[in-house]
């Protein structure tokens, strides 16, 4: 069974190249099972096993069971592609999992000001201008700025290379999930200016690093520094309730759709779609995408 595993693992990263953070999943989901069933022989595993494991999986909520479940189908589906099985005990289960449909939270026109005004207004009480606190609340300002005006993922952000910055901070691109590319319009004035001033503000470890986003020490921003820097900016301008980089994700897409835009744009802008859905968004006008976020953007109706 372990042996089984890794090779599977193996053909994730090597054949597939899933990115770490899936690789990781896969092979919780995939221990705790092994611990589960105890068999040395994968060819002995049941339908009766998969069930009993599956009653197990119930004390979990229902998207975090359905995505265990997920990861077995895709390990024997690979092994009985390689025959290492004669018998996929999937065949013979069948399984379905109703997900609870919950809606996404966002923020308002007024919940998104208040954010960036405490931001802006951090900065400039800091009277020491080349003081690091200084260049910290530049890049505070930046990462919102980033975060509000293109929906990107925390992930997608904290590994933004600068080479990935277009002319003037014009564009950026994104490298997202299963390594798929997407180009996104900066259109705002105030997110430009927000980029380059953090480019200014760090331009040697940028360009050392070539990471975009840096922290005190020369490395790259985690995603954990940038879940912190969004808590304590919603906390300060007085929203009671948790605030995540997720969230401003949420905000962009729903803010857009507001003012009707077309949900495949939406898709594209996000990177979040299926192959089909990615393989017919592909061909997006870069000159429609343009124009959509010059007009509606949602930076362009915050009044700060």
């Amino acid at each position: 069974m372990k042996k089984e595993i890794s090779f599977f693992l193996f053909h994730c990263k090597i054949e597939k190249k899933l990115s770490p953070k899936t690789l990781k999943a896969y092979e919780a989901d995939l221990r705790q099972f092994d611990e589960f069933v105890k068999k040395e022989d994968i060819a002995k595993i049941t339908k009766e096993d998969l069930k009993l494991y599956l009653q197990m999986l119930s004390k979990y909520a229902s998207r975090t069971m359905k995505r265990k479940v997920a990861t077995l189908k895709t390990f024997f589906s690979f092994l009985e592609f390689e025959e290492s099985i004669e018998n996929n005990p999937f065949h013979k289960v069948r399984i379905k999992i109703k997900l609870e449909r919950l809606l996404p939270k966002v923020l308002s026109i007024t919940e998104i000001n208040a954010i960036l005004a405490y931001a802006y207004l951090e900065k400039e009480r800091i009277s020491i201008k080349k003081s690091y606190q200084y260049k910290e609340a530049i890049r505070n300002i930046a990462v919102l700025e980033l975060l509000l005006a293109t929906g990107i993922r925390v992930s997608e952000l904290c590994s933004l290379k600068m080479v990935n910055i277009g002319k003037d901070f014009e564009t950026i691109r994104i490298l997202g999930k299963g390594n798929k590319e997407r180009n996104i319009p900066i259109t705002n004035k105030a997110t430009k200016e927000a980029l380059q001033n953090n480019y200014l503000s760090f331009q040697e470890l940028i360009d050392t690093s070539s990471c975009f986003f840096i922290n005190r020490f020369g490395n790259p921003l985690s995603t954990q520094s940038v879940r912190l820097l969004v808590k304590k900016h919603a906390l300060k301008a007085d929203i009671q309730r948790t605030i995540t980089p997720h969230v401003f994700r949420h905000s962009f897409a729903t803010l857009l759709l507001e003012e009707d835009v077309d949900i495949r744009y939406i898709q594209h802008f996000l990177g979040h779609s299926s192959i089909n859905v990615t393989q017919m968004y592909a061909h997006v006008n870069e000159k429609k995408k343009t124009e959509l976020l010059m007009v509606k953007n949602p930076r362009n109706f915050v009044r700060f």
